[in-house]
Parts: C-alpha cells; structure tokens; sequence
C-alpha cells in the first residue's frame, strides 16, 4: 500500500512539474514576441459607408430640369454628300476645266491668226516697196564703170587667199574692194554688205560694165555680156565667169559709180 501511494505521489509530481513546464513557455515566449515586436497604423481613413448597387450607381445621371439645351436644329451637324452628288459636282468640274480650256485655244488661236495677219501683211509691204525699188531707175553707165570693168580684166590668174585682200591673195569681196578702191570708192569688207551699197538695178538685162553683182556668198565685177570677173577658188583664181555659172541664187545688182 505505501508502495502505492509513493507511486502515486511521483506520478502526480511529474504531471505537476509538466503542467508548470507548458504554463512558463507560452509565457516567455509572449513576453519576447511583445519585446521585438513593431506597431504600425493606417495612413487612410477608416470607410464605414458601405457602398451598394455600384453598377446601378455608375449608370445613373441626373439632369438639370432647368438647364437650356437648345433644340436639334441648333446641333452642328456635318453635312455628307451622296455619292450622286459627288459624281454630280465631279462632273460639273471637268466641263468646266474643259470650257476654260477651249478658251484659252480660241484665244491663242485668235493671237496666232493675228500674228500670221501682220506677218503677212508686213511682207506685202516689203515685196511692193522691194517692186517699187526695182522699178527705180539706176543711173546710167558711166564711163567710169567701163574703166572699173577694163581694169580689174588686169588682175586674171592672181591668186585666190580667203581673207586676202591685195593682189598677192584676196578672196571674192577682198578683190572688188580693191579694184573699186583704186579709183577712189570705198567699199564695205563683204559681199553681204555690199548688196546694199549704190543703186539698184533692176535686172541683168540693165547691168552696164563696172556694177558689183553680189549675194551673201559671193561678189563680182560685171564686165557686160553677161559675164563677171571675181576671185572664185583656190583652184580657179581671179578669173572671168558666166553670171548664171558664179551666182546659182538669188542677187543684187548695184551701180554705185
């Protein structure tokens, strides 16, 4: 029996000293968590509405039964065009660009026709002043022109030298100039200018020894009959020529002594 209940009494101690052994450690263990524990507190306020019906609420609007909104026909409202309308105004572009354009060919081809009408009628006036100018009778020959045309006969073979003009070369204008300068006229340097000096005459059948035949390629001394003496080529030299064979084209007869 005294067995029994020291038993017993050890056994009572073990529970006892367990029970203290789980009391101590919750304890300590608090006393350490309050120890190295933080606070902290809310940086908002508090909400204590609670919010209810949040799609009826976002969907829902309140007008001003006072307010002034003015009717439909004050909304500016931009205006579409059909595409009839726009084929329509398309349409009436093009005619017009295409009047504006037949205008504008009238007009030039008004200038063009005014342009050809002056021409015409400034050449009219050329061809009759030019007739009345050939109508003109030229001085007769003068003794001085059959002395001119016996003269230069002198100078037959001499040498041909474009740009020369003296008897050891000259070219066509080069030697009429000369000649005519021996008695004392002085005449321009080429043969274009020369169709202009003296007086016209009006045609081969009128030409009297010592005129000057000449175009824009070419001059010459008349010496009757038809026949000229002119420094032609290289070849040729100074030498006497048919008229028709030196002069292919158009002339210029000039008396101008």
């Amino acid at each position: 029996m005294s067995i029994v209940k020291k038993t017993v009494s050890i056994a009572t101690a073990f529970v006892a000293a367990g029970l203290l052994s789980v009391a101590v450690v919750p304890l300590a263990s608090a006393d350490a968590d309050q120890s190295e524990a933080t606070t902290s507190t809310r940086s908002f306020p508090k909400v204590t509405t609670v919010r209810k019906d949040l799609l009826s609420e976002s969907t829902s609007t309140e007008v001003d039964g006072g307010a002034d909104w003015g009717g439909i026909e004050s909304l500016d409202v931009p205006q579409t065009k059909s595409p009839a309308e726009i084929e329509a105004e398309a349409a009436e572009q093009a005619r017009q660009q295409a009047a504006a354009a037949a205008a504008q060919q009238q007009a030039a081809a008004a200038s063009r026709s005014s342009y050809r009408e002056s021409v015409t009628s400034s050449s009219s006036e050329t061809d009759t002043s030019a007739a009345q100018t050939s109508t003109v009778s030229a001085p007769a020959g003068s003794a001085t022109g059959s002395a001119i045309a016996q003269y230069s006969l002198q100078f037959k073979g001499y040498p041909y030298v474009y740009g020369g003009t003296s008897p050891s070369g000259w070219d066509c204008s080069g030697f009429v100039q000369y000649v005519f300068a021996q008695f004392g006229v002085s005449l321009p340097r080429t043969s274009g200018a020369m169709m202009s000096v003296g007086s016209p005459v009006g045609s081969l059948a009128e030409a009297q020894p010592g005129d000057i035949i000449a175009n824009a390629g070419h001059a010459a001394i008349y010496i009757g009959n038809g026949m000229v003496m002119n420094a032609m080529t290289t070849s040729s030299g100074t030498d006497t020529a048919p008229v028709s064979w030196v002069f292919t084209g158009g002339y210029a007869i000039r008396r101008v002594v």
